[in-house]
């Protein structure tokens, strides 16, 4: 079973970022009162349910209820704020991302093929 872990401080932001040199990070930016968020967390959910890597961290941050956290990815990684949005991160580095309607079960297991 893979955990999915809640962002919800600037330092939970930063462990998972460092995490990304030892280990593949998948996240989630998520609106929680945006209906495309909620199609998009369902794809997620299903990736989860079918496909989780287990050598991949998975996390998500609330865009409305941790805003900081949001807004510090976005600068961190140089994406552009979007939401929902998915981003696969390796070192540091963003190395995909997705969003609104782009985001599948089956375009999450496409970018984790880089692993």
């Amino acid at each position: 079973m893979v955990f999915l872990r809640e962002l919800i401080s600037l330092q939970d932001w930063t462990e998972v970022l460092s995490e990304s040199d030892q280990k593949p990070v998948l996240l989630f930016k998520h609106s929680t009162t945006c209906p495309i968020s909620a199609n998009a967390w369902r794809e997620l959910q299903l990736h989860l349910a079918q496909d989780a890597v287990s050598e991949v961290t998975y996390a998500f941050v609330k865009v409305i209820e941790s805003r900081p956290v949001s807004l510090q990815i976005a600068t961190d990684l140089g994406i552009a704020h979007k939401s929902p949005q998915a981003i696969f991160i390796m070192n540091h580095h963003a190395r995909w991302n997705s969003s609104h309607w782009d985001i599948t079960a089956q375009s999450i297991n496409s970018a984790l093929r880089l692993v």
